[in-house]
């Protein structure tokens, strides 16, 4: 027992670190990106993106055009080597093959425990879920292929947008700015980026029709995702969030 909670700590601190968290993330963008190619010229499926991909590739595709696309990405790639290479040096470590299997059982044993924890709160407070059954009727007229492109959209780029640009900038700023201490300033920054995030999901061609228990849902989600983000780093809650909506969308 004295060997092993050194061992969870070091497990706990390093899979939070650059190094293991963007490389964690990094199959995500990679599969996402070639089904979406793959998926471009079916029947059906023709534009059909994550919202909060087209969101984030807008201005690339504004400055520069067709290519927009591939300059997103070559940033991304850039932006993860950069700073993956930075932890690399600065922490001496070499990286650990069994680290990042362990964080893929956490993100998989996160995601089925999120759907029961999120959906019975949710149902506590409204007295069912039954305005949710609704949300799958599109769903189903999707094939599986969409279905898995999108789950796996909104784990990586939901959760760029919404916890890492959303909730981590917001709190940067409470503490820069205004002086807040970091857990109020992530109490704050969690709960306003839980709110956007929910209402995110009711806007666009694609978007739900909005209803108080799916917005109620998504928003209790969304603070779990956002003290997720803050406690588990980036890698963990973008796969957590992946394999839930694969959970629910594909399986």
């Amino acid at each position: 027992m004295a060997l092993a909670a050194p061992a969870v700590s070091a497990y706990w601190e390093k899979s939070r670190a650059p190094r293991y968290s963007l490389l964690f993330a990094l199959p995500l963008f990679l599969l996402y990106e070639a089904l979406a190619a793959a998926l471009s010229g079916a029947p059906g499926t023709a534009g059909v993106r994550n919202a909060a991909d087209v969101v984030l590739k807008t201005p690339f595709l504004i400055f520069s055009g067709t290519r927009g696309s591939l300059a997103f990405f070559a940033t991304v790639v850039a932006v993860c080597i950069y700073f993956v290479a930075r932890d690399l040096t600065r922490s001496k470590d070499k990286l650990k093959p069994r680290l990042f299997l362990l964080m893929l059982g956490e993100s998989a044993v996160l995601g089925l425990l999120l759907g029961i924890v999120v959906g019975t709160i949710t149902a506590r407070l409204l007295g069912g879920l039954g305005a949710l059954a609704a949300q799958t009727a599109t769903l189903d007229q999707m094939g599986t292929g969409t279905k898995l492109m999108l789950a796996l959209g909104a784990g990586l780029y939901e959760e760029l947008l919404f916890r890492v640009l959303l909730v981590g900038g917001l709190a940067l700023g409470l503490r820069r700015l205004f002086g807040a201490r970091k857990l109020h300033a992530g109490i704050i920054a969690a709960v306003v980026g839980a709110l956007v995030f929910s209402a995110f999901h009711y806007i666009g061609a694609y978007g739900d029709p909005l209803e108080l228990g799916s917005f109620t849902y998504r928003a209790i989600a969304g603070l779990v995702f956002s003290g997720m983000y803050l406690v588990r780093g980036f890698g963990i809650t973008a796969w957590t969030h992946a394999l839930y909506d694969v959970y629910v969308m594909v399986l």
